[in-house]
Formats: C-alpha cells, structure tokens, sequence
C-alpha cells in the first residue's frame, strides 16, 4: 500500500510540492541566517516526496528556549501559511473516501509545517 500511495502521490501532485520545498530550502540556505530555516524546509520537502510509511515524531529530551524561539520566528514566517494550505488540501481531499488516504498525508505534512523544529521522519518499518 505505501508503494502504490507514494506513486501516485507523486504523480498527481507530490513531486512538484517536493520540488517547490525544495527551492525554497535552497533559497533560503543563500543566506546565513535562513541557513537553519532552509534545513527545515529540506526536512518538510523530504516527507512531501514521499509521505507514506513515515511518521514524524517530536525528539525526546530538554528541546532548549533555542528549538520554541525557532519554531516561534518559523510560525510567524512561513510555517501558519504552509500550515493552513496543507490544512485546506487535506480537507478538500477527504471529502471523498478515495481521498481521504492522501488528505491523511497532508495533515502529517500539515503538523511539520506548524513546528518543525525538534521534529524528525521516521520511516515506518512492519513486517
């Protein structure tokens, strides 16, 4: 099931979402201080390529004042606005039941846009 979902995630949208996330990362990463926001956005571009079988989970331990002041200056920056797109495409897609798998995936990608630091993909491993 996850092969055939990511094929045809990324046929019909994901690979130019993963593309668009990937630029941006680029972008952002010309300059110095953009440098650890670009990293974020290579993260969310990562799991927009591919969403199924991965999970994002928020790291363990002291996440430190420097991981809430980054997700705090992401929030405000870009991360309410690719947020609430993902919110939208997922709720326009799970108004069908064929949809409704892929509306999943943008609520995970919805998730990491909010607060990406302190956050990594998991891959998803069951036998």
């Amino acid at each position: 099931m996850r092969l055939l979902g990511n094929i045809i995630w990324l046929v019909f949208g994901g690979f130019m979402m993963a593309v668009e996330y990937f630029v941006a990362g680029f972008v952002l990463c010309c300059t110095i201080i953009g440098i650890p926001f670009g990293l974020q956005v290579f993260k969310i571009g990562l799991l927009a390529l591919l969403p199924f079988g991965k999970t994002t989970t928020v790291e363990e331990g002291d996440r430190g004042c420097l991981t809430v002041g980054m997700n705090f200056i992401w929030f405000f920056i870009g991360g309410l606005w690719i947020g609430l797109s993902h919110f939208f495409w997922g709720l326009l897609l799970c108004i069908t039941l064929v949809g409704i798998p892929f509306g999943r995936q943008h609520f995970k990608l919805m998730r990491i846009a909010f607060t990406p630091f302190g956050r990594t993909v998991t891959l998803n491993v069951s036998l």
